[in-house]
């Protein structure tokens, strides 16, 4: 199996960085109706899906939406946590432990990374 180029995971950051910036901002959005938070989170979805399309060219898209997703899910959550003081309980933070250890499991283990 090649190895994966270094700036493909650097456009997968970046997608996932975007995502949860876009995701925070539309929380904030109040249903499109305010400017700036709406701008940022349509912005921050283009800039998402642009860098997302990089890591599709070289791995699977199903372990590349894994990785996102799971990645973003996660950092969503926490950054609702630290700066928007919803609070998780002991279950969401297992759950949110056993998505983190499955985005690490299909990077260490798997074989379907790249195509």
């Amino acid at each position: 199996m090649p190895a994966i180029p270094l700036s493909t995971y650097a456009f997968l950051a970046a997608a996932i960085v975007a995502e949860v910036i876009a995701t925070s901002a539309l929380a904030r959005s109040e249903s499109f109706t305010r400017l700036v938070p709406s701008l940022i989170t349509v912005g921050g979805y283009a800039l998402a899906f642009w860098c997302l399309s990089f890591p599709l060219r070289v791995m699977s898209t199903g372990v590349v939406y894994a990785i996102w997703s799971g990645a973003g899910i996660v950092l969503i959550a926490a950054v609702a946590w630290l700066f928007s003081g919803q609070k998780l309980d002991a279950p969401a933070i297992v759950g949110l432990a056993l998505i983190i250890l499955g985005v690490v499991v299909i990077n260490l283990f798997s074989r379907t990374v790249a195509h």
